[in-house]
């Protein structure tokens, strides 16, 4: 009976989300109603405690800092500064250009918590410039869509963050856990950049003027600031001076910092900045609340027991079970954003994932990689809609181009998965 009732729930659920209801109301609208029929505990206290305790966390105040931090950023002189300073070091690499994608990308990433926002303001710096030198397309919007899904992995993550408090796992060891799976992917995404580009060297435009060394480092001296930035954030965690909520106060007064010294602050973009994190927080906040009210409510009707007792007498061997939820989370990505699809499934998904003896913070990073994946999966593809956006291609052919870069996260996934090293020794350091 009670998987009867679990299965009406979540097949009612489906149903309001595709009907297009906010994600957050359609959660708590779900729970009450499961509440109030299948329950004999009163909707109104349950809803009020549980929503208050999900939102109202010390923890939960990294989330929108980290967002501002990235806000301020993106209305500052600091990413053409990037592109100034990658550029010409780029420029000596087969593929040239191509690869001040993924390099701004992976900078940018460490400062702004949010792939969505990396797409946007790389994309919206690169790809006028990329499309005047007559890079191909193909190329040149496939490694923005997948490199920017870095912003997701390499600290300070949204995603992170909102799995470590599901979770209930250290925010700060699933930042220090990205940092490495966040060099890899930068690198692998590069060297297909070379191995294509050495393929087709006619596809390749010619290089531009030739700059002397000096020069080069010259160019180069406006990547300074974000890297102290990082250094800044990162550092502080690193070595235990601050916590995540604190590092995200600190980049917040650094960005503001930034932002003063290249004269882009202004009231006006001060109130911009913080009015847009606040309004992406607002959803995400919203979502975590009704996912907290519905998780409590299917404990109730026993979803998470007869979930895990389903998958458990399956007797499946942990990779079977990661390759098994690897295809789930691209088919839900086909459907939700990634705060989404991790919201609704951890509370679910955390116990047959204790029982199978996977590290929870290695798991942190593997949701943080399928939601990567998702990211460039239509329809709901965040980074596709943002790249259709800025460039006018179609979200099938931005797809397409996507795909040798949906491959290497793929295989960097299986990759983590035959070497937990890669994730998890770093976090056991601290």
């Amino acid at each position: 009976m009670d998987l009867l009732i679990a299965i009406s729930l979540v097949a009612l659920l489906l149903v309001t989300l595709a009907s297009g209801l906010w994600v957050g109301l359609a959660l708590v609208g779900v729970g009450v109603i499961a509440m109030e029929l299948f329950t004999p505990r009163a909707a109104g206290d349950a809803m009020a405690l549980t929503i208050w305790g999900a939102t109202s966390g010390w923890t939960m105040v990294a989330l929108p800092m980290f967002l501002w931090m990235g806000e301020i950023l993106f209305r500052t002189k600091v990413i053409d500064n990037v592109f100034r300073g990658v550029a010409p070091w780029a420029d000596m690499i087969p593929g040239r250009l191509l690869h001040v994608n993924v390099f701004s990308c992976a900078i940018f990433a460490a400062v702004s918590g949010s792939s969505a926002a990396t797409c946007a303001t790389v994309g919206r710096m690169v790809v006028p410039e990329l499309h005047k030198r007559g890079y191909p397309e193909r190329l040149m919007v496939g490694t923005l869509a997948g490199s920017a899904s870095l912003g997701l992995l390499i600290p300070p993550s949204v995603i992170m963050i909102v799995y470590g408090v599901a979770a209930d796992v250290s925010i700060v060891k699933l930042f220090i856990a990205g940092i490495i799976p966040g060099l890899v992917l930068t690198l692998a995404f590069s060297g297909y950049v070379m191995g294509w580009a050495m393929l087709n060297p006619a596809q390749v435009p010619s290089a531009g003027f030739r700059m002397s060394l000096s020069e080069k480092i010259r160019g180069s001296a406006g990547l300074l600031p974000v890297i102290l930035l990082i250094a800044t954030v990162m550092g502080s965690i690193y070595m235990g001076i601050a916590t995540a909520t604190e590092a995200a106060i600190i980049g917040v007064v650094g960005a503001l910092l930034l932002s003063a010294l290249d004269g882009t602050l202004t009231y006006r973009s001060f109130c911009d900045g913080l009015m847009s994190s606040v309004r992406v927080y607002c959803m995400i906040g919203l979502i975590l609340a009704g996912a907290a009210f519905l998780t409590l409510v299917m404990g109730f009707v026993g979803l998470p027991r007869q979930v895990a007792e389903l998958i458990g007498s399956a007797n499946l061997p942990p990779f079977a079970l990661i390759m098994m939820l690897t295809v789930f989370f691209i088919v839900l990505g086909c459907f939700l954003d990634g705060i989404s699809m991790v919201i609704l499934t951890i509370a679910i998904l955390l116990p047959t994932i204790q029982q199978a003896g996977i590290d929870l913070i290695w798991f942190g990073v593997y949701i943080v990689l399928v939601v990567e994946l998702a990211q460039i999966t239509p329809p709901v593809g965040m980074n596709l809609f943002v790249i259709q956006n800025i460039t006018g291609v179609s979200i099938g052919r931005v797809a397409k181009a996507s795909m040798p870069m949906f491959a290497i996260i793929l295989g960097f996934l299986l990759l983590s998965y035959a070497v937990p090293g890669l994730v998890t020794w770093l976090p056991s350091h601290i």
